[in-house]
């Protein structure tokens, strides 16, 4: 029978394997039993497809939405997008093909540039596309309705095998200020549907990750959506502001003066020494 373990109680304050006791010198068969499911859990958000129907279905309900188009990238199938990094960095053929016909048909239809392109990709958990992707658009996109400033939408892309620098090339090839993914961060074992959104402006084909903001573990159990969407939003508008993104913003960002929505989210929870 298992010793019970004095530090059992931090459990409540975290999903982290802390106070799992013990029996003998090893861990309990429950412990051990729960410790393989989370592992099947996580293995599973990997390698499962994501079946983008639905999602595209509500988005394309929405009155006076950006619409959407389903994409693919380079990758064939979830071996090698697992195995090749870089081919899930890029598009298709025919889906890069896509995007230069609706930049061309949007470039005929108004002389008005997107200022931003929202992406949805697999990325690594399809249960955090699948569990927090259209909640979060929800409140995304009502934050930017709500703006002050107007943001000119391009069409939702949904891709399937992409990796975030996927968001650079459509970006680029909508001609978009802006470009915010929404991904599926790699999962542990705690947190196998975690989200993660990345900004950059000015995307271009061979951006490097300091170009970008990251926004992180949005799920029930992390970052709520609300404060996931304000921080985008405070973000986004800083960037065009200031025309960058990345390290940049984040060092100048902490020494703004709070924002009209209420705070600089990005130094929530700091005190002055």
């Amino acid at each position: 029978m298992g010793q019970p373990d004095p530090w059992h109680g931090l459990r409540r304050y975290t999903d982290a394997r802390v106070g799992q006791g013990r029996a003998g010198v090893s861990q309990t068969t429950r412990e051990w039993l729960a410790f393989q499911l989370d592992h099947a859990r996580a293995r599973d958000a990997i390698w499962q497809a994501v079946d983008f129907a639905p999602l595209q279905q509500r988005i394309e309900a929405l009155v006076d939405g950006p619409g959407c188009c389903q994409l693919s990238s380079a990758c064939a199938d979830r071996a090698s997008y697992l195995q090749r990094p870089d081919l899930g960095r890029q598009l298709s053929s025919a889906s890069g093909q896509q995007l230069e016909q609706l930049a061309k048909q949007h470039k005929d239809a108004t002389e008005s540039p997107f200022d931003l392109a929202i992406v949805v990709a697999d990325g690594l958990s399809a249960k955090a596309i699948e569990c927090n992707a259209w909640p979060m658009l929800q409140h995304l996109l009502s934050q930017l309705q709500a703006d002050a400033q107007s943001w000119h939408l391009a069409p939702i892309s949904l891709v399937q095998q992409g990796r975030v620098a996927v968001g650079d090339e459509i970006g680029q090839r909508l001609q978009a200020d802006a470009v915010l993914l929404l991904v599926g961060e790699r999962p542990g074992l705690s947190s196998p549907d975690s989200l993660g959104l990345y900004l950059t402006w000015h995307p271009r084909v061979g951006c490097t990750d300091e170009r970008r903001n990251c926004i992180s573990n949005v799920r029930p159990q992390g970052l709520d959506y609300r404060q996931a969407a304000l921080r985008a939003l405070y973000l986004l508008s800083e960037a065009r502001r200031r025309r960058l993104s990345g390290v940049e913003l984040k060092e100048q960002a902490e020494q703004a003066a709070p924002q009209a929505l209420g705070s600089n989210f990005l130094l929530a929870g700091k005190t002055k020494s």
